[in-house]
């Protein structure tokens, strides 16, 4: 059953069935829209959560490792010769870059 609504002219105008159904069907397709939006958010911040804690696992695995390593324990051992084999590769690379042109 429709109520009639006042315009403030005077006049008495029935409800608009159709603008109703429009209204109605608009406000569920929004409601739908929230909730896969939230889902989407929560799946998206799980994600999120999971990739950060596997990338600080990684990363303490590799300090892990290179606090073992042999080439830091030779570095910290031998800093010119390190020092040294770092200039020559370092040249090394660019000769090659630079003959590769």
């Amino acid at each position: 059953m429709a109520t009639a609504k006042s315009t403030g002219n005077g006049k008495d105008n029935q409800g608009h069935p159709m603008t109703d159904k429009l209204q109605s069907s608009l406000h569920e397709s929004l409601d739908t829209i929230a909730e896969k939006a939230a889902s989407a958010e929560e799946s998206l911040r799980n994600s999120a959560s999971a990739s950060a804690e596997n990338m600080a696992e990684r990363r303490r695995a590799a300090k892990e490792k290179w606090l073992g390593s042999s080439v830091r324990n030779y570095a910290v051992e031998n800093p010119v010769a390190a020092a040294g084999i770092t200039f020559a590769a370092g040249m090394l690379v660019a000769s090659l870059l630079k003959k590769s042109k």
